[in-house]
């Protein structure tokens, strides 16, 4: 079942067994696959800003991006996927397969609500190391080890740190509705409709007291359910301390990984520049 919140956020209900499971995608050669020589030829042709987000808005149907969020979202990593290109002088064919590799990356982050910020990852530098080794027909030298470094660095800085923001724009928003049966409970009756001559005749105060007295005897269960919901509002409490925590680990073990990253470059010089005499 979907819903859609007041925000206008879809939210999905359904059973874990339903959720797209994250994915090991396996990196091939990706270059032409999005933007072929007749696209690159107008891209170059394009100088402007407007002019590039039009063309590129055609390209891959975003022309409701002025009205559409998601459009928007996509059109800007795009058009900055190839700004970045410009910037760094490349080539066309470096340009498309850039181009390629971030598109693709997007496409398996989106793929499932779940988390699989690793998969993407590692299918990011797999896709990278692709385009960066010549090894035919499984890989070729499109980027030397310089545009290697500058790659990464670009897409950790620009996409990996907002990927959640990516996943939260992209995918349904998984709700976990929970529902509690109790063996030996009574089940619920339905309630018997009275005739309309039983609820028209007034009962007398002694009369309602009476009925009154035994409906609280009645009920043995009361008891029980008060202790049933107490243990189980302490055990939901629990839960959601340790999903916290957890989720608070994951960001901690996320952010010290892209800090790794980032100090890869400048850490593997550093010995050379000790050795100087």
């Amino acid at each position: 079942m979907v819903t859609r919140s007041c925000s206008g956020r879809v939210q999905a209900v359904m059973g874990p067994e339903s959720l797209p499971q994250p994915q090991q995608h396996k990196a091939k050669i990706c270059m032409w696959k999005y933007l072929d020589v007749h696209s690159m030829d107008l891209i170059d042709k394009a100088q402007t800003t407007d002019e590039l987000k039009s063309l590129l808005s055609e390209l891959f149907d975003l022309q409701d991006f002025q009205s559409n969020p998601r459009s928007a979202i996509l059109l800007d990593l795009y058009f900055y996927s190839i700004q970045f290109c410009r910037e760094q002088g490349f080539n066309r064919e470096q340009t498309s397969a850039f181009f390629s590799i971030v598109k693709d990356t997007h496409e398996a982050c989106v793929e499932t609500p779940l988390p699989n910020v690793e998969e993407c990852y590692n299918y990011f530098t797999e896709l990278v190391f692709c385009h960066s080794i010549r090894r035919p027909p499984f890989s070729i030298d499109l980027f030397n080890q310089d545009q290697l470094v500058l790659i990464t660095d670009y897409v950790i800085n620009t996409y990996f740190r907002h990927f959640k923001l990516y996943k939260y724009a992209f995918t349904p928003q998984v709700r976990l509705d929970l529902s509690f049966t109790y063996i030996g409970m009574p089940e619920a009756k339905e309630e018997v409709e009275e005739p309309a001559e039983s609820r028209e005749s007034p009962l007398s105060p002694l009369q309602e007291e009476s009925e009154e007295a035994p409906a609280a005897e009645q009920d043995p269960t009361a008891t029980l359910r008060e202790y049933i919901s107490a243990q189980l509002n302490q055990e939901l409490a629990q839960l959601r301390l340790v999903v916290e925590q957890r989720l608070r680990a994951a960001e901690e073990q996320f952010s010290s990984k892209l800090s790794q990253l980032e100090k890869g470059p400048s850490s593997s010089k550093g010995p050379g520049k000790g050795k100087k005499k």
